[in-house]
């Protein structure tokens, strides 16, 4: 994946991100507010050492006193100096429990030690660092007095007691806020991966060139009355949605260009992808073009040739095949137009071995020979083998994708249930292609948008 393509998975995932952003700030405030605060107070101790006139007895007493704030440090947290503690101030709790309470840092370099306390209520917590620190002054001096009538030779005094804390450390409402929005973006991104890894379904070119090689033709923008009036080119022959299918028609023609009879097996992965509206729209086109076209309704389990070209379906591709109609009489010329028809006429119990019979056989090299373009209507690959069967014979097919419906395992099967009886693949058609939103980004080239009638200008 490229930048561009992490880019456009945050655009399609915006308002994801956007509220896990917002649940993330509203979980920090909702904790700031309902946490209990804390309140921390410092106790400075100062150690030095006595003794010494000269500059190295003085620089040795230093190095001295800096070693030993670091142990002094860790004395803070023994019972040794907790337990005095807490009888100074006469608590009712132990020294497990204050432990957690009470810490000591001494700054590098320096022979400072720092005694903290941390607290619900910031009065004991200043009076308990102060009580540390004298509790912690007299343990050192009995540690370090090693003899009777002997002064410990160093000496620790409290240069700063603890002074009652104004504002409360923690919660910091700021800090969990910025932390609770950046952790809701980064789940929120994360979801928004893991969404598009899941998702399988086909959004365009990319997808489709990362299952096959062969180029996409054409693309046809969604449109939502496409059950209404699918004949789109015959209904408004001028709106941008009709121009998409004359583009599909230009695209077509540099398809084998060296061939001057061309038939096309027009299919797709599983119903409902756009497959005959993309037939009947595309015969249109072509014979708008001057070419001799038939539109052959091979889909003998669901025909919708007729339905959707207005023509009587009782007698057609079936009957000719079983010999019960001659082929002229079967096909229908479409108005005065150069389109032919022959729509699927009586569904038969067995489609499969009638368009794989050498009967078929034999009326589409007839057909390839009458006409300068043949499209076949056949039903989806997955559910059944007739488009596989038909597209052996004819030797060329245009594979309708629906984009945002197809998944690529889908496509890829479709794929494959064409090559596994070499019958090739001539080029693929996107359908249902949107025009709002971060995935019409990408599709400059079929970028027509459709407007209603009655928001036109006039």
């Amino acid at each position: 994946m490229e930048l561009q393509d992490y880019l456009l998975i945050l655009r399609k995932n915006w308002w994801l991100i956007l509220l896990a952003a917002i649940v993330g700030s509203a979980a920090a405030v909702a904790y700031s507010v309902t946490a209990t605060p804390s309140y921390t107070a410092s106790a400075k101790v100062f150690v030095s050492t006595s003794g010494g006139d000269s500059v190295s007895e003085l620089q040795q007493g230093n190095t001295f006193t800096q070693q030993r704030v670091t142990t002094y440090a860790q004395l803070v947290k023994t019972a040794a100096v907790l337990q005095p503690t807490i009888e100074a101030l006469g608590i009712d709790t132990s020294v497990e429990s204050l432990r957690e309470a009470v810490s000591a840092t001494a700054p590098l370099n320096t022979t400072v030690l720092d005694i903290t306390v941390t607290n619900a209520d910031p009065v004991f917590a200043a009076s308990l660092a102060t009580a540390t620190a004298n509790a912690l002054i007299e343990v050192v001096e009995d540690i370090e007095t090693t003899e009777a009538n002997t002064e410990s030779p160093v000496s620790l005094s409290v240069v700063q007691e603890a002074e009652v804390p104004s504002q409360p450390t923690s919660p910091r409402l700021s800090l969990n806020v910025a932390l609770g929005l950046l952790l809701g973006i980064a789940i929120g991104v994360g979801f928004a991966l893991l969404r598009n890894a899941l998702d399988t379904r086909v959004r365009g070119e990319r997808e489709v060139e990362l299952i096959t090689d062969k180029p996409v033709i054409g693309g046809i923008v969604f449109d939502p009355k496409a059950k209404e009036r699918p004949l789109v080119l015959h209904s408004e022959p001028r709106s941008p949605l009709a121009e998409s299918f004359r583009t599909l028609r230009t695209n077509l023609q540099f398809l084998d260009a060296g061939k001057r009879h061309r038939s096309f097996v027009v299919t797709s992965s599983l119903p409902g992808e756009g497959k005959s509206t993309t037939a009947a729209n595309l015969a249109i086109a072509l014979s708008d073009a001057g070419a001799r076209v038939l539109l052959v309704g091979a889909d003998l389990r669901r025909p919708k040739t007729a339905q959707y070209m207005g023509i009587e379906g009782g007698v057609g591709l079936t009957d000719v095949l079983v010999g019960r109609a001659q082929l002229a009489d079967a096909t229908q010329q479409w108005g005065r137009t150069s389109l032919y028809l022959l729509p699927a006429g009586t569904i038969p119990p067995n489609p499969s071995e009638l368009l794989g019979s050498t009967t078929m056989a034999d009326l589409i090299e007839r057909l390839r020979g009458e006409y300068d373009v043949v499209l076949y209507d056949s039903p989806p690959l997955l559910p059944v083998t007739d488009a596989a069967v038909l597209a052996r014979l004819v030797g060329g097919s245009l594979l309708v994708v629906a984009t945002g419906r197809t998944r690529r395992p889908q496509l890829e099967a479709a794929v494959d249930a064409l090559e596994n009886v070499e019958a090739p693949v001539s080029g693929v058609v996107l359908t249902m292609l949107t025009t709002k939103g971060p995935d019409a980004y990408g599709y400059g080239r079929y970028g027509y948008t459709y407007e209603e009638p009655s928001t036109r200008k006039k």
